[in-house]
């Protein structure tokens, strides 16, 4: 049985790729350029590792690591709400977009969760020898390639390197979808 699509109040798109094609590079190229369009971002990225926002020595870190099991920083500038998984268990996006503010955002743009069913950009690299996905996952909406695909493609293509026409295509893709009111739960 398929898992339910990932709904939320705003606009959902993610960037899926294998690692080492260059996902987080091409977001932070794209970010600025949605934001110039007027779009309030927020991002959703899943790490495959332990991470800490916070070094050792901080207050912070020293608070969750004595067995705060959710840790809120905040400043007049920004907040962090880190929160400990007992038992640890990977993050579905679903539970992780109820944490975000609908209020303050356009679009959610997600890198990672290339399993969950929710519209998806893939970026791909011939040259990196990874296999396709989009001919598996039809919640893939375009694929953005740095040279000619090996196979035929009913998606949208896109030029990797071209940050300025994927930036076009999401602000059409984000209009389009914040008219339909497809992703509404």
């Amino acid at each position: 049985m398929k898992p339910a699509p990932v709904r939320w109040t705003r606009p959902i798109l993610g960037f899926a790729a294998w690692s080492g094609t260059g996902k987080t590079t091409l977001l932070t190229q794209l970010i600025p350029m949605l934001r110039a369009h007027g779009l309030r971002i927020a991002m959703v990225k899943h790490a495959h590792h332990d991470f800490d926002v916070d070094k050792p020595g901080k207050d912070s870190y020293e608070l969750r690591k004595s067995g705060a099991s959710q840790m809120l920083i905040a400043s007049s500038r920004r907040m962090a709400l880190m929160t400990e998984f007992e038992p640890p268990g990977e993050p579905r996006l679903a539970d992780l977009l109820r944490q975000l503010v609908p209020e303050r955002a356009d679009l959610v743009l997600v890198e990672g969760f290339k399993g969950e069913r929710f519209p998806k950009i893939e970026l791909h690299r011939p040259g990196l020898g990874k296999p396709l996905m989009f001919p598996d996952d039809p919640d893939i909406i375009a694929v953005a390639s740095d040279a000619p695909l090996p196979v035929p493609c009913d998606r949208s293509l896109l030029d990797l390197n071209d940050a300025e026409a994927i930036c076009a295509f999401v602000l059409q893709w984000q209009r389009e979808s914040a008219r339909d009111d497809n992703h509404t739960p």
